[in-house]
């Protein structure tokens, strides 16, 4: 059965002495998605939420759009493999591009591409400390990374709740799952706050955009090439976010003065 820990056994050198710890680690795996039978590609990622991290994989690189386009989804006996059968046909792409996400992520999507979301009509609004307050409600959701460390999480708000929550060894995967949990669970509220601890690169965002969520939290930076995207999808990116400070990159109109 897949964990997201493992137990280890390391050495600490401190001040001119040896000490032993038992502590965890997180996980990293390779897990292959087979669509109709046919591999695809190879996730690196940390091997729990994988229904989830393959339903939000295809919906965020533009293969499905509903739940109802699934019609089975499971993960092998060995835990390296999630099958997938949709109930329509569904072509590879001929080419992946690699991403700058930190376990190695491919994406099919033309990023430079005109968008085909534009949140621009989205006129949501939150104050300044509601942004304070998401990323307060991060740090409550990071149950794995208390554990082990090193692992990325993303959290799903309407603004008041954490929603949905996802931890993984890679940033992009965390999103990806999100869009699988909201895929799986129905769960589409009106209002739509994405918050992650990663850095916000040009494939967050396009996953970001693929949820139609009109502002985008990071404890961390944006790419430049993301502030780019974020300005033509109509999306608030909002970065180095604290409880008393952030900085509004595109769109601050949606954050109250």
């Amino acid at each position: 059965m897949n964990t997201p820990q493992k137990s280890i056994r390391y050495e600490q050198f401190e001040f001119q002495k040896w000490k032993s710890f038992d502590a965890e680690t997180i996980v990293e795996a390779p897990v292959s998605l087979t669509v109709n039978g046919e591999v695809w590609i190879t996730f690196m990622c940390t091997p729990v939420n994988l229904e989830a991290l393959a339903i939000g994989f295809l919906h965020n690189e533009g293969i499905i759009q509903k739940i109802d386009e699934v019609q089975d989804v499971r993960v092998c006996e060995h835990g390296d493999n999630v099958d997938v059968w949709l109930n329509h046909e569904a072509k590879q792409p001929t080419s992946w591009r690699r991403t700058s996400g930190c376990t190695g992520g491919v994406t099919a999507v033309d990023l430079l591409a005109k968008p085909n979301v534009s949140l621009n009509g989205n006129h949501l609004k939150v104050k300044p400390e509601t942004i304070g307050h998401l990323v307060e409600m991060l740090f409550e959701a990071q149950l794995l990374y208390r554990r082990t460390g090193g692992v990325h999480t993303s959290v799903l708000s309407d603004g008041e709740n954490i929603l949905l929550s996802a931890e993984d060894i890679g940033r992009h995967n965390t999103l990806d799952k999100i869009a699988g949990l909201c895929l799986m669970n129905g769960i589409w509220p009106k209002v739509r706050i994405l918050i992650t601890t990663g850095r916000i690169s040009s494939e967050m965002l396009q996953k970001a955009a693929q949820l139609n969520v009109p502002i985008l939290i990071s404890r961390t930076s944006p790419s430049s090439l993301s502030i780019e995207m974020a300005e033509r999808y109509g999306i608030t990116l909002i970065g180095y976010a604290r409880k008393q400070r952030f900085n509004v990159y595109t769109n601050t109109q949606r954050v109250g003065l």
